[in-house]
C-alpha cells in the first residue's frame, strides 16, 4: 500500500479524513515540523512516500531542479473553505490514488491533472 507524507501546510482534518479512508499518511507537522522543502522531499524519498502538499514550490524542486521523489500530489484550491478542500482532496484520493505514485498530480477546482514525473524513483521491491 502506498505511503503518503503530508507536508506541514496540509490541514489536519484532511490528514485525518485520508486516514479514516484507509490511506497510510504520515505528517511532517506531527513528526518533524519546521523543516525546509528540500528536507521534506528527502524525508518522503527515504520513506518511499508520495508527498501531499499545498506548496507549489515542489514543482520547482521536481521539474527545474530535478530532485528525486516518489510522486507529488499538489492541491491548489484557493478561495474555498477548509471543509470543501477536505471534500475535494478526499474525492481525488478515492477516485485517483492509484495513479499518484511516480507522478506529479495537481488537484484544482475543476480538474485533476496527472502528469509524468521525470525525476521519480521507483519504489524498492519489498
Amino acid at each position: 500500500m502506498t505511503l503518503f507524507l503530508a507536508d506541514e501546510n496540509v490541514d489536519f482534518p484532511i490528514i485525518a479524513r485520508l486516514r479514516e479512508l484507509g490511506y497510510r499518511v504520515e505528517s511532517i507537522a506531527e513528526d518533524c515540523p519546521s523543516i525546509d522543502d528540500t528536507q521534506v522531499l528527502q524525508w518522503a524519498l527515504q520513506r518511499e512516500a508520495v508527498l501531499l502538499t499545498e506548496d507549489k514550490d515542489f514543482g520547482e524542486l521536481v521539474f527545474r531542479q530535478r530532485l528525486k521523489n516518489h510522486g507529488i500530489v499538489l492541491y491548489r484550491l484557493p478561495g474555498i473553505t477548509p471543509a470543501e478542500k477536505l471534500v475535494r482532496v478526499a474525492r481525488a484520493f478515492t477516485t485517483h490514488a492509484e495513479l499518484f505514485p511516480g507522478r506529479f498530480t495537481v488537484i484544482s477546482r475543476d480538474q485533476i491533472r496527472v502528469r509524468p514525473n521525470l525525476t521519480v524513483i521507483e519504489p524498492s521491491s519489498s
